[in-house]
């Protein structure tokens, strides 16, 4: 590369000479970057700027003046390019002499505002499209744009790929590198060179890597630098295959991406939008876009020979290092699918035809069974997510005993079969071999692309159409059905297709041959028992494929919801074949939008949804939920189901007593008092009597009557930013309600007092006396009611304040607060609602933590893992105070049920050592989000205690300023990786992390490693 050796040399002083003297503009130069050439941007004291360009003394001035009449063809019609600027004389190309004598050409470029491509973080589908967008209208537009000097023979031209690759092979010093290399190319020779000579030719820029670039735009973080506002660089111009362009740009955009092929697809979809792209230019792209990335390795690796000591070149290609393995695990025809279902077209290029065939003939098909399937009853299982027959503990959904319930209910029916439907998505498939990634949060491949039919193991199955046998294996260890038989069959136009047939017997591939023909309705195999198929229920596997895309054996038969359509592309409905009457199968469940439409029509305005994109979740597994399309997500976000989602062990009470008797309590029964003696034995005397109610808003209300009634006083002392219910009174006492949008303040018996918060409050974590100090508002209030004549009831505060930003209090806050709220005749509340149970790890109640016994303790859902259950424990001296005359009574308060899920909670909880567990876990967590609070500054605080902390976010260390944009965005983004979170606060800017107890060491790990990216991201 001699042309590294004329690049020029100036410093900013001569380059601002140069502005003044060549084009008549004060201004200050600064050095940008560049391979071959010098730039300088200008900028003057009216704030404009310029691009000054100082071109390499081996560069060819046609081709820069080609560049000009490019840039000024574009900016005719689009607003993404720069603007060449004309000299004193009026020349858009100068010419200045070094001191050495060499001489350099010289333009000046209006300068693009934006930043790169590749120096945010966040690449969204929509940025991705809007590139592909941009790429296309350039290319549009460049269609009618050609000059001499850019027909040139070019080492970055795709034209010249292999040959690129030919003659720096050798010089790639990494081995495996070298092999990758190679594994590219031959594909490409052998795939999409035959494309290459009916390829669309034009000009392109043919350089939109991640530098050349630009974006910007967005009022928010979630649409900040996610536009494409400009593309820079016309010196790679040449006149080459038109997609080459659109191939480029993927290459640089998909470097280091987890979804590479998603990625790619947005791109795709964007430039087919504005600049429709041809079968055969798609065909090709997959193949350029690693070639490309093969040129840009070989001419590393030539330019580091040349430059041994550029460490830059060696660092620039790890991202190529790392996105090419990925590349190379994609099937090229699929990658081809992916790109035609990106602009609209069928993934599969004959799948339409295939179908189209199939239905012609329907009535022309045999039975795969001995029965007539299209006329036999039959039972239509669903074995969906959310479906009944399934267990929630994956575990639990294997031989025998998802055997024993499938043909338990083919017997009640008294069906000889059963039907497992078509592109159904499920829960069965919980071994590795249907991991795609080795994260907990990780998409799985779920959705089912075949048709089962049940029925005993050993039953014959025959081929419904004539075919020959195309593949027969027995691999039961890689294999999604065990002992395979897949079949080629023809149109009556030439166009091929395959049926596959899975879970067979062993027996089933004696005699076979490559080839050998089978007619319609001939014995074909048997199905096989669960120890020779994989280990299923008995059943046959029946899948309809368009093109096996050299997959062979391993086709697969079940795939992952974010390629759902190509797949369904690939494989049709086996009931084309198959001829099961419709009607036998159920109306499928609304879509998410569907559901989020009726949501909006029936429920109230401001019944709130959580997220920017909703999540419509199907079903729960202890820390674990599951979207409709069968996503897994960590749900960080629910304390409610305190002992995980469908602990079946509550699950058992609940249903075990809901069959023998739910009623209320003007009847004995033995389960409220077992409950409530079981519940009393956790906490301190004198807290031994209970009443029961349906939710933590009722137990409040319950609370304030206690208070009232032994006290005879109304005046309540709260914290600021507290949050306690949602009835009428709860309201009253909760500032985070009615100092809120549509509150109307509080009633003049309520008294807020400051929140002691050590972090963002007047006393700091560092003070030792904060606590008695914040303690200090409650006296002084007390102080002003007793001076107005007025005498308190009580005082009211979450032991740890989870609305008002998970805050734990400083050491002595509580004791000097009950001791003055006592001595005013108050009396002391303790909601537990969020806190209780052990959730904060170092004890069993929140109030613990201050070394305080509260008069009052208020429990909610979380003791009934989200069943409707809430208590109220006080002492005897103010239940009796309670006691007068009035009758109390809650109509399903402690009925039978509810007792049985509150006893089996507690019991969980105990011999679980949930406890313990949240405080392992908790350890663990906050120790990694204490990192991650070192090497972020928008992490102001972290705090909590076990399974209750707080990530305050903050635009200012010093200021505090809070940085609640940016806590939306990061629970967004979270949860758009797998993980929920909430945020909380008074100022919204604090995620809260409250999740099921059994959230473990592992999910903590996931969610620090992805708050770590997306905190890089904001």
């Amino acid at each position: 590369m001699t042309l590294l050796k004329q690049a020029p040399a100036c410093d900013a002083e001569t380059a601002t000479f140069l502005a003044w003297e060549i084009y008549g503009i004060h201004a200050t130069a600064s050095s940008l970057p560049s391979e071959r050439d010098q730039n300088f941007l200008l900028q003057t004291e009216l704030g404009e700027r310029f691009v000054l360009k100082l071109a390499n003394a081996l560069e060819d001035r046609s081709l820069l003046e080609a560049q000009n009449l490019a840039m000024e063809h574009v900016a005719q019609r689009l607003s993404i390019c720069p603007q060449v600027i004309p000299t004193k004389s009026g020349s858009t190309i100068s010419e200045i002499e070094s001191e050495s004598g060499t001489k350099h050409l010289v333009r000046l470029l209006t300068y693009l505002p934006g930043v790169p491509f590749g120096s945010i973080r966040r690449h969204s589908p929509e940025l991705l499209c809007d590139l592909g967008r941009k790429l296309g209208q350039l290319d549009r537009t460049l269609a009618s744009f050609d000059h001499p000097a850019i027909h040139r023979d070019f080492h970055w031209d795709l034209a010249n790929g292999l040959r690129t690759f030919h003659e720096y092979q050798g010089q790639i010093a990494d081995r495996e590198m070298r092999a990758l290399a190679g594994k590219v190319a031959d594909d490409f020779e052998h795939r999409c060179a035959p494309l290459l000579g009916g390829l669309r030719r034009s000009a392109i820029h043919n350089d939109a890597n991640d530098y050349n670039v630009l974006v910007g735009g967005g009022s928010d973080l979630y649409n900040r630098n996610q536009s494409v506002v400009g593309l820079v660089d016309f010196g790679d111009m040449v006149h080459s295959y038109s997609v080459a362009e659109l191939a480029v740009a993927i290459a640089y955009a998909i470097l280091d991406q987890r979804e590479p092929l998603s990625a790619a697809a947005n791109i795709v979809k964007g430039y087919h939008s504005e600049y429709p792209l041809r079968e055969d230019e798609l065909a090709a792209l997959f193949g350029l876009v690693c070639m490309r990335l093969v040129m840009s390795v070989c001419i590393a690796a030539h330019q580091q020979q040349q430059r041994p000591h550029d460490d830059y070149l060696s660092i620039s290609q790890q991202p190529i290092r790392n996105t090419l393995p990925r590349l190379l695990q994609v099937h090229p025809h699929f990658a081809e699918a992916t790109f035609r279902n990106a602009c609209g077209m069928p993934p599969a290029a004959t799948s339409e035809a295939v179908t189209r065939w199939l239905r012609n003939n329907h009535h022309n098909f045999a039975s795969v069974l001995d029965c007539d399937v299209r006329r036999e009853p039959c039972l239509v299982l669903d074995l969906s997510i959310s479906s009944p027959l399934l267990d929630s503990d994956l575990v639990k959904n294997t031989e025998p005993a998802l055997t024993s319930r499938l043909f338990g209910a083919m017997q009640s029916a008294g069906v000889k079969f059963a039907v497992g439907c078509y592109d159904e998505p499920r829960l069965l498939y919980a071994t590795p071999l249907f991991a795609t990634g080795s994260g907990v949060t990780d998409e799985r491949r779920v959705i089912h692309i075949g048709l089962d039919l049940f029925t005993e193991a050993g039953s014959p199955i025959y081929a419904p159409l004539d075919g020959s046998v195309h593949i027969f294996a027995y691999n039961k260890a890689a294999l999604d059905y065990g002992p395979v038989i897949i079949l080629k069959h023809t149109t009556d136009d030439g166009t091929i297709f395959f049926t596959l047939y899975g879970h067979l017997s062993q027996e089933s591939l004696e005699g076979l041959s490559i080839g050998k023909p089978f007619a319609k309705g001939e014995r074909l195999a048997t199905i096989g028992t669960p120890d020779v198929n994989g280990g299923w229920t008995p059943h046959l596997h029946f899948q309809i494929i368009a093109d096996l895309l050299d997959f062979g054996r391993d086709f697969p038969g079940v795939v992952r919801a974010s390629e759902r359509e190509i797949w369904l592309s690939f494989s049709p409905d086996p009931n084309l074949i198959l001829g099961i009457p419709r009607e036998r199968f159920p109306a499928g469940a609304p879509s998410k939008s569907e559901t989020l439409s009726a949501r909006r029509e029936h429920l109230g305005k401001n019944l709130s949804i959580a997220y920017r994109e909703p999540v419509k979740i199907v079903r729960g597994w202890m820390q674990y939920l599951f979207e409709e399309n069968g996503r897994r997500y960590i749900d960080a976000y629910n304390n409610v189901p305190h002992a995980g989602h469908c602990h079946p062990k509550i699950v058992s009470a609940a249903s075990e007593q809901m069959a023998l008797l739910n009623t209320n309590t003007r009847y004995l029964h033995d389960l409220i008092n077992q409950f409530a003696e079981q519940l009393c034995a956790t906490l301190p005397e004198p807290l031994r009597v209970c009443f029961f109610v349906n939710s933590g808003s009722e137990a409040n209300e319950l609370a304030l009557r206690l208070a009232r009634a032994h006290t005879g006083q109304r005046d309540l002392i709260v914290l600021e930013s507290a949050y306690h219910g949602n009835t009428t009174t709860l309201i009253d006492i909760s500032p985070y309600k009615h100092n809120g949008p549509g509150g109307e303040g509080p009633p003049d018996w309520v008294h807020a007092v400051p929140i002691p918060d050590v972090y963002r409050g007047h006393y700091k974590r560092d003070d030792a006396q904060a606590g008695a100090k914040y303690a200090g508002y409650v006296a002084d209030t007390i102080e002003r009611l007793h001076s107005k004549g007025r005498k308190l009831a009580g005082y009211i505060a979450e032991s740890l304040p989870s609305v008002g930003g998970q805050i734990v209090f400083p050491e002595g806050y509580l004791s000097a607060v009950y001791a003055a709220v006592r001595q005013a005749g108050g009396v002391c509340i303790a909601d537990e609602v969020q806190t209780g149970y052990g959730r904060i790890g170092t004890h069993f109640w929140g109030f613990e933590m201050q070394g305080v016994v509260p008069d009052i303790v208020v429990l909610g859902k979380p003791i009934g893992n989200g069943h409707p259950l809430g208590a109220v424990i006080t002492t005897r001296e103010i239940a009796g105070s309670f006691n007068n005359g009035m009758e109390f009574f809650s109509t399903f308060g402690g009925n039978t049920v509810s007792c049985a899920v509150g006893l089996a909670v507690l019991k969980v909880v105990l011999e679980e050592n949930l406890q313990d567990h949240a405080r392992r876990v908790g350890d663990h967590l906050l120790k990694g989000l204490h990192a991650l609070a070192q090497r972020y500054p928008l992490v102001g605080d972290v705090r909590g205690s076990g399974l209750f902390l707080g990530v305050e976010l903050v635009r200012d260390p010093v200021t505090l300023e809070p940085a609640t944009e940016e806590a939306s965005f990061i629970s967004n983004r979270m949860r758009e990786h797998g993980i929920l979170l909430g945020t909380d606060g008074p100022h919204h800017n604090v995620i809260k992390i409250r999740p099921p107890m059994p959230f473990s060491e592992d999910d903590a790990d996931c969610l620090l490693a992805t708050m770590d990216d997306v905190l890089g991201e904001a």
